[in-house]
């Protein structure tokens, strides 16, 4: 078994599962985002998907899952998961309910347990590439793990860039 480039809880998490992934660390740029990665690391930014805390209208916090080269609809997210509204976390609040670093976020193995949904059209693709807990690292793996690990809620939600 080849060693492992990061420990993270989400790869701790993704271990203990006994989910398979690939593992594809990068030079992390701040903002440079799922873009970024896909540009270095040589993917489709379709297929890198990024982890975004995002929080209702009474500030319960929810991760959603979106395609790199997606922004969400937080209108078509909130009618969908019966929310009056829905909106990005402050970055330090988003790093209180994740446990990681915003730009590290990975939402396998986060400290506190929120509900997550996932944009309908990244579960038909074959693989994707999704954060592993710390800044400049990806995992490769089948997008049903979402569904299997985090019991991911589909939505469609994706704008175009």
């Amino acid at each position: 078994m080849a060693k492992h480039v990061s420990e993270t809880p989400a790869t701790q998490m993704l271990k203990a599962n006994k989910v398979v992934f690939t593992e594809h660390p990068y030079e992390y740029l701040e903002h440079g985002g799922a873009q970024h990665s896909a540009e270095v690391l040589g993917f489709d930014p379709f297929m890198v998907v990024k982890t975004l805390i995002m929080q209702d209208q009474d500030a319960k916090p929810l991760v959603v899952l979106m395609h790199g080269n997606r922004k969400v609809s937080t209108k078509n997210l909130a009618r969908q998961i019966v929310a009056k509204s829905v909106e990005p976390c402050a970055p330090d609040v988003a790093n209180r309910h994740s446990g990681y670093l915003v730009g590290g976020t990975s939402p396998f193995g986060t400290r506190k347990t929120m509900p997550v949904y996932i944009e309908e059209t990244i579960l038909g693709l074959p693989r994707i590439l999704i954060n592993g807990g710390r800044r400049g690292y990806l995992v490769g793996l089948d997008p049903q793990v979402c569904l299997q690990l985090l019991f991911a809620k589909k939505v469609q939600c994706a704008l175009a860039e």
